[in-house]
C-alpha cells in the first residue's frame, strides 16, 4: 500500500525565531557564517536535545523528530507510523488514535503529532545559545584553517610564546581572529639558533593540520624557500620579474648558494640581489643568524654554470664527462683547490646540489 501523509495538526510553538534569526544575520555579517548553516546546526541540536530530554526517556530516532525553525517561531512534531498493533509506541500509533488526528489515515501511513514544547522552550533557548557559540568557534577555526592553508609556502612573521622540553618552539602567527599557533620543530630550526619567549621570527609555512583547538601550522626556518622568500621581499627586481631565482642549495645556519638570471636586458641579477653597499643580502644574512650566501649567475651552458657555482674559487676549465651527462671534471689552480672544495667539502657539495651535477675537482698540477 502506498504510504500517505496526513495533514499536520496545529503545532504549539515557541516564539524565539525572530530573536534567533536577528542574531544569525548579525553573525553572518560579522563572521561570514551563512544563516542557513547555523539554522541546520540549530535544528540538529534541538532534535537531539528533545530526544534526550523526553519525559519517558525514550531515544527517538532523529528522522522521527521534525523541527521547523523560522522567523515565525519554533515548531516541532513527531512522525509516527500508523499500525493495528503497537510494538513501539515511541514511533508507532494505533489506527484508532491516528484517525482522531486525520480521519482518512490508513495502516502504514504516517501522522505528524504536535509536540508541546512550552516546557521545552528553556531547553531550546539554552541549546540554541550553545549551538551558536560552538558554530562560531567551528566556523572561525574553519576560516583560519582555510586562511593558512592558502598561505602554504609563504613566509610569515611570528612571536615565540612557548618552548617545549623536547625543543619544539611554538609561535603565534597572525593577528586578532586570524591568529593561530605554529610549531617550529627541532628538525626545522637553524642549527645554533636559540629562542626565547617574545622573540620575533620569520618562518616558512610547510603545511597546516586540523586540531581540536584549531589549525596547527607547521613552519620551518631551514627550508631552501626561506632564502627564496627573503630575497623576494628584499629585492624589488625579483618581485617584479626582472630577476629570476633558478635554484637554491642550502646548508642551514652555515651557507647557501643561490643561482639567479636576468629576465630582462641591462639588468645585473647579482648586483640586484646584493643591493646598494650589500644592504639587501646583508639583511638576509642577519635574518638567518649569519648564514653565508653566495649569489651566482645561472647559465644554460653547464660548464659556465659550474664555474659560477664553485665561486669564490677560480676555475681553469670544466669538461663534461662524455660517458655521463650528469658529471663533469673541473680543473682549478693548485692554490685554489682548498677554496674550491671548501671546508669539509661544503663548497663543492653545494655547487653540486645547485647544478645537479657530479663535480670532480682536480688541481692543475695533477690535471
Amino acid at each position: 500500500m502506498a504510504t500517505r501523509k496526513s495533514k499536520k495538526a496545529a503545532v504549539p510553538q515557541v516564539d524565539i525565531g525572530t530573536e534567533i534569526f536577528a542574531s544569525l544575520r548579525d553573525l553572518e555579517k560579522i563572521k561570514g557564517i551563512p544563516v542557513s548553516y547555523m539554522v541546520d546546526r540549530l535544528k540538529q541540536a534541538l532534535t537531539n536535545a528533545y530526544r534526550k530530554d523526553r519525559e519517558d526517556h525514550r531515544d527517538i530516532p532523529a528522522e522521527n523528530v521534525v523541527v521547523d525553525l523560522s522567523e515565525q517561531g519554533l515548531f516541532m512534531h513527531l512522525v509516527k507510523t500508523v499500525v493495528e498493533e503497537i510494538e513501539d509506541d515511541a514511533v508507532e500509533i494505533h489506527i484508532d488514535t491516528a484517525r482522531n488526528i486525520n480521519p482518512d489515515v490508513q495502516v502504514g501511513d504516517t501522522v505528524s503529532i504536535p509536540v508541546d514544547i512550552q516546557k521545552f522552550g528553556r531547553i531550546a533557548a539554552q541549546t540554541a545559545k550553545q549551538v551558536v557559540i560552538q558554530g562560531i568557534r567551528e566556523a572561525e577555526r574553519g576560516a583560519i584553517y582555510e586562511n593558512y592553508s592558502s598561505k602554504s609556502q609563504e613566509l610569515l612573521t611570528g612571536t615565540v610564546f612557548r618552548i617545549d622540553p623536547s625543543g619544539d618552539v611554538f609561535v603565534h602567527i597572525g593577528q586578532g581572529n586570524e591568529q593561530s599557533d605554529a610549531v617550529l620543530a627541532v628538525s626545522e630550526q637553524i642549527p645554533g639558533e636559540s629562542y626565547q619567549p617574545g622573540d620575533l621570527l620569520r618562518v616558512y609555512v610547510l603545511e597546516v593540520h586540523k586540531a581540536m583547538r584549531g589549525p596547527l601550522v607547521h613552519v620551518s626556518r631551514t627550508h631552501p624557500n626561506v632564502v627564496r622568500r627573503l630575497f623576494e621581499l628584499e629585492t624589488p627586481e625579483i618581485a617584479d620579474g626582472q630577476v629570476e631565482i633558478r635554484n637554491i642549495a642550502r646548508e642551514p645556519g652555515s651557507r647557501s648558494k643561490i643561482a639567479v638570471r636576468a629576465a630582462m636586458e641591462n639588468v645585473d641579477p647579482v648586483g640586484a640581489c646584493v643591493g646598494p653597499r650589500g644592504g639587501r643580502v646583508g639583511a638576509i644574512v642577519d635574518e638567518l643568524n649569519g648564514e653565508k650566501i653566495d649569489i651566482v649567475v645561472w647559465s644554460e651552458d653547464p660548464c659556465e654554470y659550474v664555474k659560477a657555482a664553485l665561486s669564490p674559487a677560480d676555475v681553469i676549465s670544466v669538461e663534461m664527462d662524455p660517458t655521463n651527462p650528469k658529471a663533469c671534471r673541473v680543473v682549478v689552480p693548485d692554490d685554489q683547490l682548498s677554496l674550491a672544495i671548501g671546508k669539509e667539502g661544503q663548497n663543492a657539495r653545494l655547487a653540486a646540489r645547485l647544478t645537479s651535477l657530479k663535480i670532480d675537482i682536480k688541481p692543475a698540477s695533477q690535471a
